[in-house]
Formats: structure tokens, C-alpha cells, sequence
């Protein structure tokens, strides 16, 4: 019988250690660059947030939890460990296995995924960082080859923390071109490497929305499943156009919504035929009870922290997103 795993995104918000973590915990570099916004970010409020995270993702899959999920913005792995700490006190049966390594971002923060093994083994050898350069700061592109338990079957997953707007959306577009560049080589290497039929997903926060040039141009996404399926050379399907196309957002600026976390598949992915595949249709913003701002903006509440106010019942100014992939036997 086919399985269905459960697939989600979140930017978490500044998921922080404590203001004095350890130095095994923080480099001197980090501390440098947030000294001054981590300022009264106390254990409390570091486990208070872990705590309101994992409300949340243990909502998902109908309350059984994410099978993976990829995040970003986290600092280390330790803060990681609480959250999936949290989730499994809420989900009994589920144990998460975490992927993260600390990356050269200039504020310390990762992108990470956690993965149920029981439906995915990592090999050691199998987990890459991609970096994506920039004068004062680096992203990184985390790529994972998993293999699936049920069919054996490799599937690389690609986890997203593009370069922010901050100093102009068109001024830092240029950050975001190259992520582009770097999604779409390794989506071929990909396919070079562990062969032409083999999945892939990426998943994250582009801080572009699909039809900006970073995602039709330069990762080569497309709003069609029928141009990436009659295409000659690879490309990704982005399955989040159809969110694009509402009022709706995963992060609002200035009140206005935005598209920023999404899905992208290639043709091993979308196509209906192929032994593993994703359900383009159950592509979710997800927001939960409480998860909303009231008044005119249905945004997301932010816990805050790291120079902004803090809002203990808040949880991240994006919200999470889901999505289904199907797996024959």
C-alpha cells in the first residue's frame, strides 16, 4: 500500500540560546554580531518559545506531526534538541532525528531538518552545505539525500534560507540570483550523481515570491507542471504559484502578505506516474488557533525577542507550510 509523508517548512524566528550560553554553544563571532539584540534573552524565554514552537508543529498531520520538517533560524543544535524535546512530549511514539551543522551566517543562524527514522535514513556521508556568498554575511543551501524506508529509494531534499531584503528588495536582489544559481546546479548534480529518476524537494524561505527572477530565472521554476514535464533540460515545478494568487502570505510586511516559503519539485516528483510523488493539491499555509493576528491582516504572531518586543503567547512572524508526497511500496 502507498504511504503519505508528511512534508513541512518553518522559519522559526530567532530561535536563540540563552543571552549567556556557553562558548561551546556560541563563537565569539556570533556573540560579536548579536551581543547587543540578545540582550535579556533569558533560559525562560528561550524554553518558553521552544515550548509555543512545538505547539504547533505537533498540530500538524492532523496531530500526528511532521514526518520532516525543514526550519530555519536556529542557532545551534542545542536549542534544536529542546524543540524536538517538546514536540515528542506532545506526540507520543514520534522520535526525531536531527540534521544541522553549525553554517558561517554572520547572526548564527542554521537551517536544520528533523526526520522520523522511521520513514527516512540519513547516511553519514549524505548531507551538504551549499554556501551562497555575499559581501557581510553568508546563507547557506542544506541538502540532504535521504532514503526512504519503505522503497530504499534516494530523495534529495534541499532545505532554503535565501538572503534577506534588508537594504532594498531590489538592491539585495542580486544575493538572491545567486541562490538561484546554487539551487539549480546542485538540483543537477543531484540527477548527475544519483541518477536521472531520482526526487528532489526544496523547501524555504526565499525571501523572493515565486515569480520573482531569482526562482523563474535563475532555479529555473516554472508555474506549469506541463513545462517541466516537457522539458528537456531540468527544472522545478514551484507549487506555491496557487498561493500566490490570493490574499494570503506566509510573511506580511508592512500588512502586505507575501509568498515567501514555498515548495519546488522536479519532474521525478510531479510526475503521477512515478513511484514517489507529491500531491500538489495539499499544498497548506498552515495556521492554527491562536497562530493569527486579529483586525484587518490575518498575519502571523511573532514571539519577538532579539531587539523586539516579546509576546509570550506569540510563536514566528512566518507561518509554517505542508504538503503531501505519496510513496509506493
Amino acid at each position: 500500500m502507498p504511504v503519505d509523508h508528511y512534508v513541512a517548512w518553518w522559519n522559526l524566528e530567532n530561535l536563540f540560546d540563552e543571552e549567556n550560553a556557553p562558548p561551546s554553544r556560541r563563537s565569539e563571532k556570533v556573540l560579536r554580531a548579536i551581543g547587543n539584540d540578545i540582550a535579556g534573552w533569558t533560559p525562560e524565554l528561550r524554553d518558553r518559545k521552544a515550548q509555543q514552537l512545538a505547539s504547533v508543529i505537533a498540530q500538524m498531520n492532523g496531530g500526528a506531526g511532521p514526518d520532516l520538517l525543514g526550519v530555519c533560524e536556529v542557532e545551534n543544535r542545542f536549542v534544536l534538541e529542546l524543540l524536538v524535546a517538546e514536540i515528542e512530549a506532545r506526540i507520543p511514539g514520534r522520535s526525531y532525528t536531527i540534521a544541522h551543522a553549525d553554517t558561517d551566517d554572520a547572526r548564527g543562524i542554521d537551517v536544520a531538518f528533523l526526520y522520523d527514522g522511521t520513514r527516512f535514513e540519513l547516511p553519514p556521508d549524505e548531507t551538504f552545505f551549499h554556501v551562497v556568498m555575499r559581501r557581510n554575511a553568508t546563507r547557506e543551501i542544506v541538502q540532504v539525500n535521504l532514503r526512504t524506508v519503505l522503497g530504499g529509494r534516494t530523495w534529495a531534499v534541499f532545505g532554503n534560507h535565501w538572503p534577506s531584503r534588508s537594504g532594498g528588495q531590489h538592491e539585495s536582489a542580486g544575493y538572491r540570483h545567486i541562490a538561484g544559481e546554487t539551487l539549480g546546479y546542485f538540483h543537477e548534480r543531484v540527477l548527475e550523481v544519483h541518477g536521472p529518476e531520482t526526487p528532489m524537494l526544496a523547501m524555504g524561505d526565499f525571501n523572493d515570491e515565486p515569480f520573482d527572477t531569482s526562482l523563474v530565472i535563475h532555479a529555473v521554476g516554472v508555474r506549469q507542471r506541463n513545462r517541466l514535464l516537457n522539458a528537456t533540460t531540468p527544472r522545478l515545478w514551484n507549487l506555491s504559484w496557487p498561493i500566490a494568487g490570493t490574499p494570503d502570505g506566509t510573511f506580511y510586511f508592512n500588512n502586505e502578505p507575501n509568498v515567501l516559503d514555498q515548495f519546488l519539485v522536479n519532474r521525478n516528483l510531479a510526475d503521477d506516474a512515478s513511484p514517489i510523488r507529491v500531491r500538489p493539491e495539499t499544498v497548506e499555509i498552515l495556521r492554527f488557533p491562536g497562530m493569527t493576528a486579529s483586525g484587518d491582516y490575518p498575519k502571523p504572531v511573532p514571539f519577538g525577542g532579539m531587539g523586539d518586543p516579546v509576546d509570550e503567547d506569540g510563536f514566528s512572524d512566518h507561518f509554517p507550510i505542508g504538503v503531501i508526497v505519496t510513496e509506493d511500496d
